[in-house]
């Protein structure tokens, strides 16, 4: 395939990303807004904060001026946390750029309650072409090359088969799929529950707890989805069950150790003061619980993972909350 990507975003996926492309042999510009990390990537070739061990190939250059990164690209991709993506689309717009987005980005606006799709089209307008990657996917194993799947999600479908030509390779399954909504959705609330799967981790609760909070986790995704217009279907795919099992076991998973901390008693704050990467979970959170309240979905779980967030209860507060609840059928909605 003929064409360059620009890739924004110098985070662990932003690197994986682009080292999966060069893999493929797809010309690859790297964006980062942080100058010292811009200059650490050029000169040492490592993030050893994030993925030590890992060098980004010398040809893969890495700019922090948006426009010589977005010059002749033919496509974007958005591997940037889900709470900046309005700031740097807003930066985008202001140069040429080829319309043809890839968003990586996994969470909802707190300020909007929007999807990443809806913010970039928001900005970008609906005359764009735009694609979601999502999956059970820890940076680390993509780059050790341990067989991993993941799904590239367009309402077009020839730009859908068309992303999943760019990153396709024998031990990188990317599987197409046309349910937007779904896969955006499976993506960010997956990180809800696995801090509250880490905090069945952190209080010792063992794996009988963990298997059902996580099986009612996934009805919990699949109804707030449904509400906001996906498949059912999609959150029993790579982009729900599959990311939550991955997110809510890994533990290399950002969100299950702060549910983890959380459990074992530590301040929230104390605990995202010590992390060097963003747990996109901690604000989905408060996105989706804001949302599901206007519209009257039923998210008990993802209530006490917020109050528990909000430091109102603890995490084993938050638990025999949820255990208490009064008996029901497991046809039962909610």
């Amino acid at each position: 395939m003929r064409g360059s990507v620009a890739v924004l975003g110098g985070g662990s996926w932003g690197i994986t990303l682009s080292i999966l492309l060069f893999r493929n042999q797809i010309p690859v510009r790297l964006w980062t807004r942080n100058p010292e990390k811009a200059n650490r990537l050029r000169e040492k070739r490592e993030d050893p904060d994030r993925l030590p061990g890992v060098y980004l190939p010398k040809r893969i250059r890495v700019h922090t001026d948006l426009g010589e990164v977005l010059a002749g690209a033919r496509w974007v991709l958005l591997a940037i946390p889900s709470q900046a993506l309005r700031d740097v689309m807003q930066q985008v717009v202001q140069y040429p750029h080829p319309g043809k987005f890839i968003s990586a980005s996994k969470g909802i606006e707190v300020e909007t309650g929007l999807r990443m799709e809806e913010v970039v089209r928001d900005i970008a307008g609906d005359g764009i072409q735009y694609a979601v990657l999502s999956g059970p996917s820890i940076a680390r194993e993509v780059i050790q090359e341990v067989p991993t799947s993941v799904v590239v999600a367009s309402r077009n479908e020839a730009y859908a088969r068309e992303v999943q030509k760019l990153f396709h390779q024998e031990r990188f399954r990317v599987y197409t799929h046309s349910d937007v909504t779904g896969v955006e959705l499976g993506g960010a609330l997956k990180n809800i529950y696995a801090i509250a799967a880490g905090m069945v981790d952190g209080l010792n609760l063992g794996i009988n707890a963990k298997s059902a909070l996580l099986t009612r986790a996934l009805v919990e995704m699949a109804r707030f989805g449904e509400a906001l217009g996906a498949q059912r279907q999609t959150f029993y795919g790579l982009s729900g069950i599959g990311d939550l099992i991955v997110t809510a076991f890994s533990r290399h998973s950002r969100n299950r150790y702060v549910g983890e901390a959380l459990g074992e008693g530590a301040n929230l704050e104390r605990i995202l003061r010590g992390m060097t990467m963003v747990a996109e979970g901690v604000e989905t959170t408060r996105a989706v619980v804001q949302v599901a309240r206007k519209r009257g979905i039923e998210m008990p779980i993802a209530e006490v993972v917020y109050d528990v967030l909000q430091g109102k209860i603890s995490a084993r507060e938050g638990l025999d909350r949820l255990v208490q609840r009064p008996p029901k059928s497991e046809e039962e909605p909610g």
